[in-house]
């Protein structure tokens, strides 16, 4: 079996293939064939030494990927045989709050979906619809229930809600995408102003150009009635600018710093003004996936893939999104693909 391994203390050079025995399912575990694994932003931090939680060298990488089942050990209840599935990345996190005692994660602690095969708990998988393709659907396990835990795993939105997002990262493209479909209004930021019409086309109500509109928390207060936003999907670490723009009551859902991790100390009289929570969001338990899952289907969401790239070209797609130039989601496939006549 071939699969990649990484030293992440190398940088992108620990990337290598390997060859090895096909791993055999345990008790409670399946075999999976993998068919897509999709980057996200948590490998540019682990290969950058600042990812928070453990990520084991040697292992292998991402954590979100497809497959189709093909063989169980003993005692396995799930999917069967044949079954296409998405793998939850934190597999013992079923349910309920985050801690400790469910934080071993897939491509980190826990060995990727980077591989021809791999074997996972059964109770980690989640059952996908014909409708998506082997590409999008592997997008779902990290960026799209980043998403879908950002924006119902705290307060909740509600129809006529103002969610804003910032920039057009994959969790965010996945945002303007489910707030849509769930009823809010969506207030979403770029840099770029050949983004703007992908995001209308997500569902974007409105665009701001935050190079252009360097004040875009008054923007916002401004489109709200002076209200600000009902949720804000925190991806860019400019808290302080989020904090300005949401409602009082408001929730601002951090998902992680793809602007950088800023020094400066945050001013407590601006989180206490602001009155609004702000709720840490870890990716999302096997419950969220799928509610997640069946949204998806229900709304008809096609997930935004990016650039696809075939499995011996893996460290070229890695390169890829490094670069900081990919729109939409960076996917590398294993043949054969489900493609539903679609792609």
């Amino acid at each position: 079996m071939r699969s990649y391994r990484l030293d992440a203390s190398a940088g992108l050079d620990g990337l290598h293939l390997d060859v090895s025995e096909l791993p055999v399912p345990g008790p409670g575990e399946v075999l999976v064939e993998v068919r897509a694994a999709s980057l996200s932003y948590r490998e540019a931090m682990i290969l950058e030494g600042r990812y928070v939680l453990p990520v084991r060298d040697g292992g292998i990488p991402l954590a979100e990927g497809v497959g189709v089942v093909r063989a169980t050990g003993p005692d396995v209840a799930g999917p069967p045989v044949g079954a296409r599935v998405v793998v939850a990345a934190f597999p013992r996190w079923q349910d309920g709050p985050f801690s400790l005692d469910v934080i071993d994660q897939i491509g980190g602690s826990l060995d990727g979906m980077l591989a021809e095969h791999v074997v996972v708990p059964a109770t980690a998988l989640v059952e996908i619809p014909d409708d998506l393709t082997d590409a999008e659907a592997a997008t779902l396990p990290v960026a799209g229930l980043t998403a879908w835990n950002a924006l119902t795993g705290g307060r909740g939105i509600r129809p006529g809600d103002t969610v804003l997002t910032l920039g057009t990262g994959g969790v965010s493209l996945f945002a303007v995408q489910l707030a849509t479909a769930l009823g809010a209004r969506v207030i979403a930021t770029t840099g770029n102003d050949a983004r703007v019409s992908l995001l209308r086309e997500l569902g974007a109500d409105m665009v701001l150009n935050y190079r252009e509109t360097t004040d875009w928390p008054a923007a916002v207060r401004a489109a709200t009635g002076g209200r600000g936003a009902d949720l804000v999907v925190e991806v860019a670490g400019t808290l302080e600018s989020s904090l300005a723009a949401v409602a009082l009551g408001g929730e601002i859902a951090v998902v992680g710093f793809v602007g950088g991790r800023r020094a400066a100390s945050l001013d407590p009289y601006a989180v206490f003004t602001a009155g609004a929570t702000l709720r840490p969001v870890a990716v999302g338990s096997r419950a969220q996936l799928v509610a997640l899952v069946t949204a998806v289907s229900t709304h008809r969401i096609w997930p935004v893939v990016g650039r696809v790239f075939p499995f011996h070209d893996a460290p070229e797609a890695f390169r890829h999104y490094l670069g900081g130039t990919a729109l939409g989601k960076v996917v590398i496939t294993l043949e054969p693909t489900h493609d539903n006549g679609r792609r």
